[in-house]
């Protein structure tokens, strides 16, 4: 069983291309019970890099081999209790990142967190 949830849609998990791996979007579900850990944007946060750690471990990767991350915010409001658990999985020098707030994400999910790492650093 994978360890991170497969696509919901016709797209890659993450592709591989030189040195770089690129995830897709992670929406906070829960590989085991396909749900999400609950409605608070701290879990759903945790979920998100616990999945995006799942696609880096499988291809011989660490946290620490991010270069960028993109986090998609459902609200604003939410961006320091995201900060809260984002920074639970990364230690300084942090990946540059871009938080963006949308209207609406799959599923009705609170954050999707996509990555670039570097795959022989």
């Amino acid at each position: 069983m994978k360890k991170y949830p497969e696509a919901i849609g016709p797209y890659s998990a993450f592709r591989i291309t030189g040195n770089l791996i690129f995830t897709s979007g992670q929406l906070p579900i829960n590989p085991e019970t396909n749900e999400f850990p609950s409605n608070k944007i701290e879990d759903q946060t945790r979920q998100s890099l616990l999945n995006v750690k799942a696609i880096l471990e499988e291809n011989g990767c660490t946290m620490d081999n991010i270069i960028k991350t993109t986090v998609y915010l459902h609200n604003m409001n939410d961006f320091n209790a995201m900060n809260e658990a984002y920074k639970e999985f990364f230690v300084s020098p942090y990946p540059g990142r871009t938080a963006v707030a949308v209207e609406k994400l799959p599923k009705n999910a609170l954050v999707e967190i996509e990555v670039i790492a570097v795959l022989d650093k």
